[in-house]
């Protein structure tokens, strides 16, 4: 009780101080690293689809990952790569009902495990072709986005668009792009995913997360070279963590980044991030 007290005090002190309480910050990675990340301070871990909800998993891995996420300290909060790229959303040879079954075995088993979200990115699968109308594309997307949102909603969990760059895709390679999409599905478990690490590879602008407040739901963060930690090249961020301020953005920061010793770089990251969305987030 007295632990419990003393932790809503602290929130509540935090809360004062800088105007609104700042997000909560998640790192992506393997369960395994589920002791690691918790002793560093995080509340939340971000997995793959392939790893842990795939319908493509047998049963017994299934529940093996089932006692896992049962076990672990950390929430596992959402899984990303959602279609694996010998499954098309985007361009040609779209198959549908293949889709949609993937995307339903995902949500099923994503739902009894408790994982709140799935993080659709999937660059190559969601790529077109060359000679593919782009509007076309777009509007075939939103069809089948919408049809995905109904199946999520079944299941209680929600799709996270990202924003990629164009290294790793050549659809929706902007926060702008992504947000209308969302926008056009119209639909509560189909929103938007702002990372920051893509609109920085971009050089998109933090107005684009002002203009999509209305959508944006999760956040993810690296730095823009080499796709770093937070920390490793002091990238600075509070530009964009100014912009989730004035939406009022409640939602969570994951890291989703790369690591060369994650037992000792989650904590500099964690209190890295901390320190610019204190900076950001102070009146």
């Amino acid at each position: 009780m007295k632990v419990h007290v003393m932790s809503l005090i602290a929130s509540f002190l935090l809360s004062n101080a800088y105007g609104q309480k700042i997000p909560e910050i998640g790192i992506a990675t393997q369960i395994s690293n589920d002791s690691v990340v918790y002793k560093a301070g995080y509340k939340y871990i971000g997995e793959g689809v392939a790893r842990m909800v795939s319908p493509r998993l047998s049963e017994a891995d299934f529940q093996e990952n089932k006692r896992k996420v049962k076990s672990a300290k950390c929430h596992v909060y959402m899984c990303n790569v959602f279609f694996p790229s010998d499954i098309k959303i985007a361009g040609k040879d779209v198959d549908e009902v293949k889709v949609l079954s993937h995307a339903e075995g995902v949500f099923k088993r994503a739902s009894i495990l408790g994982i709140e979200a799935i993080v659709l990115g999937s660059g190559s699968a969601r790529k077109i072709e060359d000679d593919v109308n782009r509007q076309q594309a777009i509007s075939n997307f939103i069809s089948l986005g919408k049809k995905m949102a109904g199946l999520a909603q079944k299941n209680n969990v929600k799709i996270f668009l990202e924003n990629l760059n164009s290294t790793e895709t050549n659809f929706m390679t902007t926060l702008a792009d992504a947000a209308e999409v969302v926008r056009a599905i119209n639909h509560p478990n189909f929103r938007l995913n702002a990372d920051i690490y893509h609109m920085l590879r971009e050089n998109e602008s933090p107005n684009s997360i002002l203009n999509a407040a209305d959508v944006i739901s999760y956040v993810e963060v690296a730095e823009k070279e080499g796709r770093t930690r937070p920390g490793v090249n002091n990238e600075n961020f509070i530009p964009y963590f100014k912009a989730l301020k004035k939406i009022d953005y409640q939602g969570k920061v994951f890291i989703e980044g790369r690591w060369t010793d994650l037992a000792k770089e989650a904590p500099l990251a964690k209190d890295y991030l901390e320190t610019q969305l204190k900076t950001a987030y102070a009146d």
